[in-house]
């Protein structure tokens, strides 16, 4: 894990979803001093319909691209080796299919346990892992595959 070469993998030295989860912790011990409830701005109800929607669409975004990591052989651990771009399903639509999924399950979960600050923690937890891993991944895709992930990259956003 040391070298970006593309016969390594990128760089990527710290596991990314341990990112989202140190968020949860901190939003909700952010919560514990200073409360800023869901309950007050969609009330109990929304608060379950709300988290949950998220909760479900994150899981839902990381399963798929499990799927399609596990359909073309592949490890989802961003340090390993890249042997080809996957193309298809939800890597149509977001180039991070797995960060975005983690960004919404750490909101959802938030709204869920009545937290709005696990939710506007969310930009944080995407710009960690963007410095601890999307970069590396970036520069290791665009040095294997060159031309045909720069064109991927600019025509698929990195988010939605």
């Amino acid at each position: 894990m040391s070298e970006q070469t593309p016969e390594k993998g990128p760089a990527v030295r710290f596991p990314p979803p341990f990112v989202p989860l140190i968020a949860l912790g901190a939003g909700m011990l952010l919560h514990w001093v200073q409360p800023l409830s869901t309950t007050t701005v969609v009330g109990n109800g929304g608060r379950f319909a709300i988290g949950g929607a998220l909760v479900f669409a994150g899981l839902a975004s990381m399963g798929l691209a499990i799927g399609w990591f596990r359909k073309t052989g592949q490890d989802p651990k961003p340090w390993t080796e890249s042997p080809e771009l996957i193309l298809e399903g939800v890597y149509k639509w977001t180039r991070n299919p797995m960060y975005l999924g983690m960004g919404l399950l750490q909101a959802g979960l938030g709204v869920f346990l009545g937290s709005l600050w696990p939710l506007l923690l969310v930009p944080v937890t995407w710009c960690v892992i963007y410095l601890i891993a999307i970069r590396h991944e970036e520069t290791y895709l665009s040095k294997k595959f060159g031309e045909s992930y720069d064109g991927y990259r600019a025509s698929v956003r990195r988010w939605l």
